[in-house]
């Protein structure tokens, strides 16, 4: 270990600081830069170790879904063209009309009944119940719609950004209430 500082050190640019310091003030710059983040507002980053507990999830109001549903960015920003994980909790009796996304994704559920139906009209006959632990692949521009039917479900959805939702008809989008 010794030998491998001292050749980094000796391949380093003199400097007033001298050649191990400027690496050591570098190492812990990059430390500190990463424990100051606002990980759980972005999400954590996606090639650093991390952890939430479920305590920690910091659930959101989202604007392109109804008022009382929230949304918590676990991993990534889903603005950005990166991989993501959020997670999404409906209130029993939510209905999310037909909508789109642009990104392929997949749904895994996490707590309650989480049922989808595809299509372009809402139609409670074509709605499928899927328990905790059901994974679902949904290709992007698919068009579909969820129901809280038979009591609140969490659903944790993983893509690659930028997540995107467009509602078939633009009458249901709550951003435009």
């Amino acid at each position: 270990m010794k030998d491998n500082l001292s050749s980094t050190c000796q391949a380093l640019p003199a400097t007033p600081l001298g050649r191990c310091r400027l690496l050591i003030l570098a190492i812990l710059s990059l430390a500190l830069q990463l424990v100051l983040l606002p990980a759980h507002a972005q999400g954590l980053l996606a090639k650093v170790s991390g952890d939430i507990y479920p305590d920690n999830v910091n659930w959101q109001p989202f604007p392109a879904f109804p008022p009382t549903v929230r949304l918590a960015v676990l991993v990534g920003t889903p603005s950005k063209p990166e991989p993501y994980t959020i997670r999404v909790k409906v209130p029993a009796g939510v209905k999310l009309m037909p909508h789109r996304h642009p990104e392929d994704r997949i749904y895994t559920v996490i707590s309650g009944v989480f049922y989808i139906g595809y299509g372009e009209t809402f139609d409670p006959e074509k709605l499928r119940a899927y328990p905790p632990g059901s994974v679902i692949v949904l290709p992007g521009n698919t068009p579909h719609f969820h129901w809280a039917k038979s009591g609140e479900y969490v659903s944790q959805v993983s893509g690659v950004g930028p997540l995107g939702l467009v509602y078939v008809n633009p009458a249901d989008d709550p951003r435009k209430k």
